[in-house]
Protein backbone atom coordinates (compact mmCIF):
# COMPACT_ATOMS: atom_id res chain seq x y z
CA UNK A 1 0.00 0.00 0.00
CA UNK A 2 3.10 2.39 0.83
CA UNK A 3 4.20 2.06 -2.73
CA UNK A 4 1.20 2.41 -4.63
CA UNK A 5 0.74 5.79 -2.48
CA UNK A 6 4.63 6.60 -3.01
CA UNK A 7 4.02 6.34 -6.70
CA UNK A 8 0.55 8.56 -6.78
CA UNK A 9 3.04 11.02 -4.94
CA UNK A 10 5.30 11.18 -7.47
CA UNK A 11 2.59 11.22 -10.27
CA UNK A 12 0.86 14.03 -8.51
CA UNK A 13 4.43 15.80 -8.43
CA UNK A 14 5.05 14.84 -11.86
CA UNK A 15 1.55 16.67 -13.05
CA UNK A 16 2.23 19.90 -11.13
CA UNK A 17 5.36 20.18 -12.76
CA UNK A 18 3.68 20.20 -16.41
CA UNK A 19 1.15 22.42 -15.26
CA UNK A 20 3.98 24.91 -13.89
CA UNK A 21 5.85 24.60 -17.22
CA UNK A 22 2.26 24.93 -19.09
CA UNK A 23 1.61 28.14 -17.18
CA UNK A 24 5.27 29.65 -17.73
CA UNK A 25 4.80 28.82 -21.64
CA UNK A 26 1.84 30.69 -21.83
CA UNK A 27 3.71 34.26 -21.06
CA UNK A 28 5.48 33.54 -24.14
CA UNK A 29 2.11 34.56 -26.13
CA UNK A 30 4.13 34.67 -29.46
CA UNK A 31 5.69 31.80 -29.24
CA UNK A 32 5.72 28.46 -31.33
CA UNK A 33 6.51 25.74 -29.41
CA UNK A 34 4.91 22.92 -31.88
CA UNK A 35 4.20 19.70 -31.29
CA UNK A 36 5.05 19.22 -27.45
CA UNK A 37 2.78 22.62 -26.52
CA UNK A 38 -0.21 21.00 -27.81
CA UNK A 39 0.10 17.45 -26.18
CA UNK A 40 1.07 19.30 -23.07
CA UNK A 41 -2.20 21.45 -23.80
CA UNK A 42 -4.10 18.52 -24.36
CA UNK A 43 -2.60 16.84 -21.13
CA UNK A 44 -3.11 20.29 -18.39
CA UNK A 45 -5.53 22.64 -20.04
CA UNK A 46 -8.83 20.95 -18.74
CA UNK A 47 -7.81 20.71 -15.11
CA UNK A 48 -6.41 24.03 -15.74
CA UNK A 49 -9.87 25.33 -17.33
CA UNK A 50 -12.13 23.03 -14.90
CA UNK A 51 -10.78 25.94 -12.18
CA UNK A 52 -11.11 28.79 -14.22
CA UNK A 53 -14.72 27.88 -14.65
CA UNK A 54 -14.94 26.38 -11.20
CA UNK A 55 -13.82 29.48 -9.16
CA UNK A 56 -13.45 32.48 -12.06
CA UNK A 57 -10.07 33.87 -9.77
CA UNK A 58 -9.80 36.93 -12.55
CA UNK A 59 -8.16 39.85 -11.35
CA UNK A 60 -7.16 42.59 -14.38
CA UNK A 61 -4.92 41.18 -16.52
CA UNK A 62 -4.00 38.23 -14.01
CA UNK A 63 -5.98 34.92 -13.96
CA UNK A 64 -5.40 33.73 -10.19
CA UNK A 65 -7.31 30.15 -10.52
CA UNK A 66 -4.41 27.99 -11.76
CA UNK A 67 -2.84 28.83 -7.86
CA UNK A 68 -5.67 27.22 -6.79
CA UNK A 69 -5.13 24.05 -9.63
CA UNK A 70 -1.40 24.07 -7.91
CA UNK A 71 -2.40 24.26 -4.39
CA UNK A 72 -5.04 21.30 -4.95
CA UNK A 73 -2.42 19.00 -6.24
CA UNK A 74 -0.17 19.57 -3.41
CA UNK A 75 -2.74 18.73 -0.80
CA UNK A 76 -2.81 15.54 -2.79
CA UNK A 77 0.57 15.19 -3.18
CA UNK A 78 1.27 15.88 0.45
CA UNK A 79 -1.68 13.32 1.35
CA UNK A 80 -0.36 10.85 -0.74
CA UNK A 81 3.30 10.94 0.08
CA UNK A 82 2.43 11.32 4.18
CA UNK A 83 0.44 8.16 3.68
CA UNK A 84 3.65 6.34 2.04
CA UNK A 85 5.36 7.57 5.01
CA UNK A 86 3.41 6.69 7.79
CA UNK A 87 0.82 3.97 6.70
CA UNK A 88 -2.18 6.39 7.75
CA UNK A 89 -3.47 10.03 7.76
CA UNK A 90 -5.81 11.94 10.41
CA UNK A 91 -8.12 14.52 10.52
CA UNK A 92 -5.76 16.58 12.14
CA UNK A 93 -2.90 15.68 9.43
CA UNK A 94 -5.31 16.47 6.20
CA UNK A 95 -6.29 19.77 8.04
CA UNK A 96 -2.98 20.98 8.71
CA UNK A 97 -1.78 19.62 5.09
CA UNK A 98 -4.87 21.89 3.28
CA UNK A 99 -3.88 24.90 5.72
CA UNK A 100 -0.43 24.84 4.71
CA UNK A 101 -1.18 24.47 0.93
CA UNK A 102 -3.72 27.13 1.22
CA UNK A 103 -0.97 29.22 3.15
CA UNK A 104 1.20 28.99 0.16
CA UNK A 105 -1.31 30.07 -2.17
CA UNK A 106 -1.26 33.22 -0.20
CA UNK A 107 1.68 33.86 0.63
CA UNK A 108 3.00 33.49 -3.65
CA UNK A 109 -0.09 35.86 -3.96
CA UNK A 110 1.11 37.98 -1.43
CA UNK A 111 4.89 37.76 -2.77
CA UNK A 112 3.76 38.68 -6.20
CA UNK A 113 2.29 42.01 -4.79
CA UNK A 114 5.36 42.54 -3.01
CA UNK A 115 7.52 42.14 -6.34
CA UNK A 116 5.38 44.47 -7.83
CA UNK A 117 4.94 47.41 -5.45
CA UNK A 118 8.88 46.96 -5.38
CA UNK A 119 9.22 47.46 -9.37
CA UNK A 120 6.73 50.26 -9.30
CA UNK A 121 8.89 51.97 -6.77
CA UNK A 122 12.05 51.73 -8.41
CA UNK A 123 10.62 52.98 -11.79
CA UNK A 124 9.26 56.35 -9.98
CA UNK A 125 12.57 56.59 -8.45
CA UNK A 126 14.39 56.59 -11.81
CA UNK A 127 11.74 58.24 -13.53
CA UNK A 128 10.86 55.42 -16.01
CA UNK A 129 8.68 56.01 -18.70
CA UNK A 130 5.67 53.96 -17.71
CA UNK A 131 3.94 53.94 -21.29
CA UNK A 132 5.11 50.55 -21.66
CA UNK A 133 2.43 47.67 -21.76
CA UNK A 134 5.08 45.91 -18.98
CA UNK A 135 4.64 49.12 -16.89
CA UNK A 136 0.48 49.52 -17.55
CA UNK A 137 0.37 46.22 -16.54
CA UNK A 138 2.63 47.03 -13.19
CA UNK A 139 0.60 49.77 -12.48
CA UNK A 140 -3.02 48.03 -12.97
CA UNK A 141 -1.76 45.49 -10.48
CA UNK A 142 0.04 47.88 -7.90
CA UNK A 143 -2.35 50.95 -7.49
CA UNK A 144 -5.59 49.35 -5.92
CA UNK A 145 -3.05 47.38 -3.57
CA UNK A 146 -1.49 50.42 -2.75
CA UNK A 147 -4.78 52.27 -2.07
CA UNK A 148 -6.18 49.51 -0.17
CA UNK A 149 -3.79 49.45 2.05
CA UNK A 150 -3.07 52.87 2.78
CA UNK A 151 -6.62 53.68 2.99
CA UNK A 152 -6.19 51.47 6.16
CA UNK A 153 -2.95 52.52 7.56
CA UNK A 154 -3.67 56.48 6.55
CA UNK A 155 -7.43 56.54 6.85
CA UNK A 156 -8.10 59.92 4.98
CA UNK A 157 -5.02 61.33 5.17
CA UNK A 158 -2.85 62.46 1.77
CA UNK A 159 0.55 60.98 1.89
CA UNK A 160 2.98 61.19 -0.34
CA UNK A 161 3.80 58.36 -3.53
CA UNK A 162 6.40 56.88 -1.72
CA UNK A 163 5.48 56.68 1.73
CA UNK A 164 2.13 54.86 0.41
CA UNK A 165 4.42 52.49 -1.48
CA UNK A 166 6.91 51.77 0.73
CA UNK A 167 4.06 50.89 3.53
CA UNK A 168 1.92 49.10 1.30
CA UNK A 169 5.30 46.96 0.68
CA UNK A 170 6.62 46.81 4.66
CA UNK A 171 2.79 46.00 5.57
CA UNK A 172 2.81 42.64 3.07
CA UNK A 173 5.89 41.93 4.21
CA UNK A 174 4.97 41.74 7.72
CA UNK A 175 1.73 39.97 6.69
CA UNK A 176 4.03 37.25 4.77
CA UNK A 177 6.21 36.52 7.80
CA UNK A 178 3.70 36.67 10.71
CA UNK A 179 1.30 34.62 8.90
CA UNK A 180 3.75 31.83 8.21
CA UNK A 181 5.18 31.82 11.64
CA UNK A 182 1.11 31.78 12.77
CA UNK A 183 0.28 29.10 9.80
CA UNK A 184 3.52 26.87 10.99
CA UNK A 185 2.54 27.27 14.89
CA UNK A 186 -1.57 26.11 13.47
CA UNK A 187 -0.03 22.98 11.60
CA UNK A 188 1.80 21.89 14.03
CA UNK A 189 -0.61 21.92 16.52
CA UNK A 190 -3.45 20.16 13.84
CA UNK A 191 -0.64 17.96 12.68
CA UNK A 192 -0.45 16.36 16.65
CA UNK A 193 -4.51 15.51 16.99
CA UNK A 194 -5.20 12.21 17.57
CA UNK A 195 -7.96 12.31 15.26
Amino acid sequence: MQIIFGFLAGLVGFYSLLIIIRIILTWFSGGQFGRPEEILARITDPYLDWWRQKLNLRAGYLDLSPIAAIAALSVAQTAFYTIAQTGRITIGILLAICLSALWSAVSFILGFCIVVLILRLIAYLINADMFGVFWRVIDSISKPIQYRISRIIFSKRLVRFTTSIIVSILVLTALLIVGGIVIQIISGILSRLPL
